[in-house]
């Protein structure tokens, strides 16, 4: 069939329904939602015989439901409606929820039903974007796949009937300011549950350093006595504050004013906070061992990896470099990298100075992976990653993907030419022609595409958790094959033959030079796509990698009407 897809952003849901239905071997053309005009305007170029809206905030206009069957989206079980669903769930500890399919019509979210799935919720509250990119993403994919197979078939939706025991939700209003609000008097559990409903936006609302914030990120901490309210401690950019049972970890931080940019909490609270004194208990990167198996774990908020975070984590891989054992694991987190970190990138007193200082420390962290010889590598993607995220993946031996991850190997759209040894580890996976469109198409990879293109070396399925641990068992596996001895050795002379024919160096070096163009003299928009994706500044149009495929689905549709005439 072919189908339209309008999104408000083209974000990691609206990413994997694309490439689902694509892989199923529909024609998918994408539309920003950034005028009622441009969606009419998409839906009668494209002629689409469906319409989804995988994530889409805005009303769908009128001439688009009525002249073509146009289905939503829903975070929510039958019968839920409003724009705050997730954030009620996680709020009212709701045990259970779901996503459902619904047919639009004039009344929001009032539709007749095409399928839905239900899940338990955990019993720790989740981090909303957690929730949204785990198991909401995970069902609203199945449903895609299972809308567009009914669409296929004449299927005839069911009236959304309150009366219904499969009818459990219900309408909601908006959540509001008031809604987000609390104070460190109140217990950890409530404060963590209030946070972790609003993260990643618009965050808890409340005071920290006598100045008011808005809180994310957020973990419970050790029970000592305190002031509520008082700054405890600090490590690696987090703070730990006293609440009025016991203490929690802050990760990240905006402070509540005009033009402020989410950070870590101690770089947003700045000398507020220069006092307090360093305690273990909060760690953004851990590393483990048995069964002659190391582990190297990371979790960076929203997988963006600062200078400092990058330091870091490459003293704990040069530490389990040097380490006995046969096989190192290079874990990522929620999601598994996305590259610098912009947001402090912006915030700096210097952007491109600091751009720069980041962008080194990330090669730096690359080339320990690369150059790692005394052990196997494995990397370990259980969550999506973007840009220089994905080439840092790159440089082991083995690279295994969970199923439901998404891969965006490009830069472009960041108006950079990229490092992170991309040059190397892309073209050494792919071949050169592919990793050329790779990364001037800037179009988003499934796993089981990322395998078939050499970009990945296995799929693995389950749950987050589940992931890690078969990845750990096939890691362990490595570690006593009889081929092992053999492998390591390939791994040595395959970098040495690489070494002599160009070093690595001489990559980073180019890479660099491209990139000192990009940052300094601003040769191609970073300045200003950094700013709007830390600004969160709503796209004036479609991009124009997106729009490219959109005029040729248009083109398409308007190739068979010829034909129907003929």
């Amino acid at each position: 069939m072919r189908i339209l897809l309008l999104c408000s952003s083209f974000n990691g849901l609206s990413q994997r329904a694309w490439l689902e239905l694509r892989r199923a071997g529909h024609d998918v053309s994408v539309e920003l939602a950034v005028s009622e005009e441009v969606m009419v305007e998409a839906a009668e170029l494209a002629k689409p015989d469906l319409v989804i809206c995988p994530f889409l905030k805005e009303r769908v206009p009128a001439p688009v439901w009525r002249g073509f069957r146009t289905v939503i989206i829903h975070p929510g079980p039958p019968g839920d409606r409003g724009p705050s669903s997730l954030d009620w769930a996680i709020a009212d500890a709701e045990p259970e929820w779901g996503v459902t399919a619904l047919q639009a019509v004039e009344e929001m979210d009032a539709g007749p039903i095409w399928g839905y799935r239900t899940f338990a919720m955990p019993a720790e509250a989740p981090r909303k974007s957690a929730l949204y990119n785990g198991p909401v993403a995970d069902a609203a994919v199945e449903l895609v796949a299972e809308v567009a197979a009914k669409a296929d078939t004449g299927f005839r939706p069911e009236p959304l009937d309150y009366r219904s025991p499969e009818v459990r939700g219900r309408l909601r209003r908006a959540m509001r300011h008031a809604d987000r609000e609390f104070g460190w008097e109140e217990p950890t559990e409530e404060i963590v549950r209030r946070v972790r409903a609003a993260d990643g936006a618009p965050g808890g609302r409340t005071e920290l350093c006598d100045v008011p914030v808005r809180v994310f990120d957020v973990y419970r901490g050790p029970e000592l006595a305190g002031e509520p309210g008082r700054v405890a401690a600090r490590r690696e950019g987090a703070v730990l504050v006293h609440t009025g049972d016991g203490t929690v970890w802050v990760g990240h931080v905006r402070l509540d004013r005009e033009g402020a940019v989410k950070l870590p909490a101690a770089m947003a609270l700045g000398e507020r906070v220069a006092g307090a004194v360093e305690r273990p208990g909060y760690s953004e990167i851990t590393y483990d061992r048995s069964d002659g198996v190391g582990v190297v774990s990371f979790d960076f908020y929203n997988g963006a990896m600062s200078a400092e975070q990058c330091r870091r984590l490459g003293a704990a891989l040069r530490y389990a470099v040097a380490q006995d054992t046969r096989v190192l694991v290079v874990r990522g987190g929620e999601v598994f990298s996305n590259g610098i970190h912009l947001n402090v990138i912006e915030a700096s007193r210097h952007p491109e100075l600091e751009a720069w200082r980041n962008i080194n420390a990330m090669n730096a962290v690359c080339r320990e992976i690369v150059r790692c010889t005394r052990q196997l590598v494995v990397t370990s993607i259980g969550g999506n990653a973007g840009a220089g995220g994905v080439m840092m993946g790159l440089g082991a031996d083995r690279v295994i993907v969970r199923d439901s991850v998404v891969l965006n190997p490009h830069y472009r759209t960041m108006g950079l030419f990229g490092s992170e040894l991309w040059t190397y580890v892309l073209p050494r996976r792919v071949g050169a022609e592919q990793a050329l469109r790779l990364t001037q198409e800037a179009l988003p990879i499934g796993a089981a595409e990322a395998v078939e293109l050499g970009l990945a070396d296995r799929v693995l399925g389950g749950s987050r958790l589940e992931f890690e641990r078969r990845v750990l068992e096939y890691a362990e596996r490595l570690a006593v094959d009889a081929s092992y001895d053999r492998l390591l050795a390939a791994r040595g002379r395959a970098r040495e033959v690489d070494e002599r024919r160009r070093p690595l160096e001489a990559y980073r070096v180019e890479e660099l030079a491209e990139m000192s163009r990009d940052m300094f003299d601003d040769r191609s928009g970073f300045r200003a796509a950094r700013r709007a994706f830390v600004r969160k500044q709503r796209a004036g149009a479609t991009p124009a990698h997106l729009a490219r495929h959109r005029e040729l689905s248009g083109a398409s549709a308007a190739a068979d009407a010829g034909a129907s005439h003929m």
